[in-house]
């Protein structure tokens, strides 16, 4: 064989693993996706809220309550039921909201934002925070600091957040005064502000309103640095032991040996290496701070899809429930599948072919 087939049928090989990859992910993503919609469905129907009366109340006559749990297919057999919903689902209609009359992907799209805006924001100062945090505790092993980023990161797991957020509303806002109200923007901007993409920091700031960019940083400094902090103690943990890892593997024994200085060793050998597995952990301490900012929003008053479910539960709008919560965990599976996508492709250990 010459060596153009061979380079060929290796190619060939190394195609066909990739597409092996790929479709492994898209079964994943998919059969994790129905899995989501048969849960979700399912427990819309064993809750104790009748849909029809939710939409009309308990004083309806009892024929005009039988009408419209056929115009909302109540009366079908289950298997069909779920059949209509999984079809309206995957064409993105979850029904209108009782509570606004809106459809409820309008409602979502009109709340998801801030959610993304707040968790981002979360996410970033828990990185940045966390990931030096974790390496400093690795390397300093056993000392005070190692043993007080170790307690911050406890904390962090322990303390509720609701109670957290309210000593923090009652220290910062109310004897401080360093943060604004809770909501997310203040009332004097809010009708003559026009956002864009919903993201009020980029689009104040791409407006070039400096004065509505101070005002929504204030409103969102505290929530963020609160789930950050959150954030803080999951990423430092990881940080700590992936880093504990790296430094007892033999390359490094090799490269101090080199005479390498030890800033060289711990931020140019070990933490780069350590840095492959941390994109999963970042990735999904942000995919949990999109998903599990439901008590901070509604302490803060934050207009997120948190509040959104939460109003919506305690009006037992259950197709906005139920909306909210198959977008939102569309949007963890696919962090979760897009992070071990990236895992495979930066570790070389991983990669096909």
């Amino acid at each position: 064989m010459s060596a153009i087939e061979t380079e060929a049928s290796r190619g060939g090989a190394r195609a066909v693993a990739i597409a092996s990859v790929i479709g492994r992910f898209i079964v994943i993503a998919i059969t994790t996706y129905l899995g989501l919609l048969a849960v979700t469905f399912f427990i819309g129907r064993v809750i104790p809220i009748d849909p029809v009366l939710a939409v009309l109340g308990d004083r309806a006559r009892p024929d005009v309550v039988e009408r419209t749990r056929r115009e909302m297919g109540l009366d079908l057999p289950l298997v069909q039921q779920f059949y209509i919903y999984l079809k309206n689902a995957l064409s993105g209609d979850f029904g209108n909201s009782v509570l606004t009359t809106n459809p409820v992907m309008t409602d979502i799209r009109r709340a998801f934002p801030a959610t993304i805006e707040l968790a981002t924001l979360g996410t970033l100062i828990g990185s940045v925070l966390g990931v030096p945090l974790g390496v400093l505790a690795a390397v300093k092993r056993g000392s005070l600091v190692d043993q007080v980023v170790r307690l911050i990161g406890l904390i962090g797991y322990s303390v509720p957040i609701f109670w957290l957020a309210l000593l923090a509303l009652v220290l910062f806002y109310a004897k401080l005064k360093w943060v604004a109200f809770p909501g997310r923007i203040d009332v004097v901007y809010e009708y003559s502000f026009t956002p864009v993409t919903g993201f009020y920091l980029l689009d104040s700031a791409l407006q070039g309103q400096w004065d509505v960019f101070r005002d929504v940083f204030r409103h969102i400094i505290l929530p963020a640095s609160l789930l950050g902090y959150f954030s803080l103690a999951y990423i430092s943990r990881m940080t700590r032991s992936f880093m504990l890892n790296e430094l007892a593997q033999e390359y490094i024994v090799a490269a101090r040996a080199k005479g390498l200085s030890e800033t060289r060793v711990i931020w140019g050998h070990a933490l780069r290496n350590a840095a492959v597995p941390m994109v999963t952990v970042i990735a999904l301490s942000y995919a949990g701070l999109l998903e599990g900012s439901v008590l901070t929003e509604t302490v803060f008053s934050w207009p997120g899809i948190g509040l959104y479910i939460t109003n919506s539960l305690q009006n037992a709008d259950m197709n906005a429930v139920l909306g909210g919560t198959i977008i939102i965990g569309s949007v963890f599976i696919g962090i979760n599948l897009l992070s071990d996508l990236l895992y495979r492709l930066l570790d070389p250990r991983t990669k096909v072919g």
